[in-house]
This record gives structure tokens, C-alpha cells and sequence, in this order.
């Protein structure tokens, strides 16, 4: 518990604190280069982008830079390996056990989900221990670390910590990089989806952006702040489609009862955001897409306001949230901004299917597949 206490205050007061990001964003503009030169060659080509794929592989390559300044998909072999690792995961994660329900099967693992899981963190982990062995050799020879990114930082502490060992930082590598890849990935998918059905919101996306900071140009972390309408789109995704349905359980502390319900002590409790984000009685239209209605609205998704809590709230926030929501807004708004998109022929709106896959993550059911048209400075 203190070792969990200690990393979760590194992540928040070091590796994810303003300085920290401003400094590695360079990495990150570079991996959106790369993103937006690899569909432009598509839209030369009048091939359609799998907008989930794309993602995932820009996702994997902006927080790898971020952590160990290279590019992981490459170095893993591919950026589809690691998806099917990432997924085999969070699949599993999400599937009904028996032995949640009948504590005497754990040891039986009678559906072979623990076996399974495993297997996939256990190559991950292989990958990033290959990493900070790398690492340790280079330092161990050079004496120094030209590297700012935030495997030297972690290193660094871990000098001077003995708490932190080498396991505990790919553990937590492990971690993010699980959480991280998978949330950027479902989260631009289900926006790029909304908005190629709401043309309206489509085109005021692209008017602030144009006014903002020029048409055609790629956003920058500095322009995040000035673009509100953006901002409420990336907001009224996670309301509709948060990437994760249930928050990670919390356990009662004592009996206590809510709405005429008692809650015994020591009950796990699942907070369901994807009901709260649908609630009528919170939200007016609740199933309509509409950005506007964050405009005027002081809600954020820091969890400060339980009526958007995507992330969860307090001191078990996810302390990755500032990186992923800057490599989001970064994405989202370069795709808009640079890009026209049209559905592949044959392909209407009527026909995009909306449905989310169930899991401990609402991927979508069917993926986006859209033709780009580079738009000119």
C-alpha cells in the first residue's frame, strides 16, 4: 500500500505534472507528424483509414517516446502485436468470472482467465524489462542519461528510493501503457464516429480551428486551451462512450445506506458512469450528441463533477489523465483540422453501426473506416 501510495504521488507530482509534459511534447509532435504523413499518403491514394488502427499506433508511439524516447511499435515487432496483447487483456478483464462470484475457484482458475491474462502482461512486461535493462547499461557506461524522457526520471528517484525497483517501474509501464493506448484509441474512434454523423458539430469544429489557429494546420498543446468547442466534444464523448463503463471497485468501510438500499460493509461497489452519462434526470437529451451543451457548463472530467467521472475521482483518480487528454485533443482536433472525411462507397450514415462491444472498455462494434482529403493551407 505505501509502495502504491509512492508511485501514484511520482506520477502526479513528476512524471505528469505540467513541466514534465511541456517538456516531452516535442516526442509527441513528432508522432503526429508521422500520423498525419501516413493518412495523407492514404488520401493520395483515395484509400480508406481505419481510424481505430491508425490510432492505436500513434497512441502506442506518442506515450512510448514520452516514456522511453522510441518508438515501441516498431521495437515490439508491431503496433497490431501489441494491440492484441492489450486486447487479449482488457477482453478477458471484462468477461464474467466464476471465480469473482465463488472465491474457492481462484485457485482453479476454472475458465483459464488468469492463466490467459498472465500470458499477455507477462510479454508486455518482458518487453519493457528489456527496456530498462537497456537503459540501465547505458547509463551504467556513460555515467549519465542524455534521455529527458520519463524511464531516466523514474531511474533517477529509484537511485535514491529503495522502494522503487526495476519490476515496479515496468509494472507501472505495464499499467499505463495498458490503460493509455486503449482509452486514446476507443475515445477518437467513438468522436471521429459522432461527428462524421453530426455534420453540424463537425462544422463548427472545424470553424474554431480555422479561426483559432489556421485551416489545414496540425493543433499544437499550446492551442488545446483556446479551442472550447473542441473541448466540449472531447467532454460529450466520454458522457456518451466512456472507455470504461464500470469505475475500478471500491469497498465499503462500514454499513451504509443510500436511496433506501444498504450497503453491508466490505461490498465491492461498481460505479456505472455509462448510466450517468445517459441519465435523464442529469442530462437533458441525454442520448442526443450535442457539444454545445458543455459551453456554458463549468464540468470537467477531473472529477471534480460526478456527473462526468470517466477517470474516477479523488485520490484514485487515473494520474495518467493530463497525458492522455493532450494526446487526444492533439489527434482529434489535427484529424478535423487537416482532413475532409467521406465514407467509403457504398457506405451511408444510416449505415454506420453504433453499437459498442461490451467489455471492461466500450470499444466500438464495428470499426471506423473513413477516406481522408487533405485540406491545403
Amino acid at each position: 500500500m505505501v509502495l502504491q501510495r509512492t508511485l501514484r504521488k511520482i506520477c502526479n507530482n513528476v512524471l505528469f505534472s505540467p513541466k514534465s509534459l511541456d517538456t516531452s511534447q516535442d516526442l509527441r509532435r513528432e508522432k503526429l507528424q508521422e500520423l498525419l504523413h501516413d493518412i495523407h499518403h492514404c488520401s493520395l491514394e483515395g484509400e480508406a483509414v481505419g481510424i481505430g488502427k491508425v490510432a492505436f499506433k500513434s497512441a502506442i508511439n506518442m506515450l512510448s517516446n514520452t516514456f522511453f524516447s522510441l518508438d515501441l511499435a516498431r521495437s515490439a515487432g508491431s503496433a497490431e502485436d501489441f494491440k492484441e496483447l492489450v486486447m487479449s487483456i482488457m477482453e478477458d478483464l471484462g468477461k464474467p468470472n466464476l471465480a469473482d462470484f465463488f472465491p474457492v475457484l481462484k485457485s482453479v482458475d476454472p475458465q483459464g482467465f488468469k492463466s490467459r491474462i498472465s500470458h499477455s502482461t507477462g510479454k508486455i512486461i518482458d518487453i519493457f524489462n528489456c527496456l530498462v535493462n537497456q537503459r540501465l547499461k547505458i547509463r551504467d557506461v556513460q555515467g549519465f542519461d542524455t534521455n529527458k524522457d520519463m524511464l531516466n526520471t523514474l531511474l533517477n528517484i529509484a537511485q535514491g528510493n529503495n522502494e522503487m525497483k526495476g519490476t515496479q517501474i515496468e509494472h507501472l509501464s505495464l499499467t499505463l501503457f495498458v490503460a493509455g493506448t486503449e482509452t486514446i484509441t476507443t475515445m477518437l474512434e467513438w468522436a471521429m464516429a459522432e461527428l462524421l454523423q453530426n455534420e453540424k458539430a463537425m462544422s463548427k469544429a472545424k470553424q474554431e480551428m480555422k479561426k483559432i489557429i489556421g485551416k489545414g494546420k496540425p493543433v499544437e498543446e499550446s492551442d488545446i486551451a483556446r479551442l472550447p468547442y473542441l473541448q466540449a466534444v472531447i467532454k460529450e464523448t466520454f458522457r456518451l462512450h466512456p472507455p470504461v463503463p464500470f469505475l475500478i471497485p471500491r469497498k465499503a468501510n462500514a454499513n451504509v445506506e443510500i436511496c433506501g438500499y444498504t450497503i453491508p460493509k466490505d461490498a465491492h461497489v461498481l460505479f456505472n458512469v455509462w448510466a450517468i452519462g445517459r441519465n435523464s434526470s442529469i442530462w437533458e437529451n441525454a442520448n442526443l450528441f450535442s457539444p454545445e451543451r458543455f459551453l456554458s457548463s463549468e464540468i470537467d472530467i477531473k472529477g471534480h463533477h460526478y456527473e462526468l467521472t470517466p477517470f474516477g475521482a479523488g485520490r484514485r483518480i487515473c494520474p495518467g489523465v493530463p497525458l492522455a487528454m493532450r494526446t487526444l485533443y492533439l489527434m482529434l482536433g489535427s484529424l478535423i483540422n487537416c482532413f475532409n472525411w467521406k465514407l467509403e462507397d457504398g457506405v451511408t450514415i444510416d449505415d454506420m453501426n453504433m453499437e459498442d462491444k461490451f467489455g471492461i472498455t466500450l470499444v466500438k462494434a464495428q470499426p471506423v473506416r473513413v477516406i481522408p482529403e487533405k485540406i491545403n493551407n
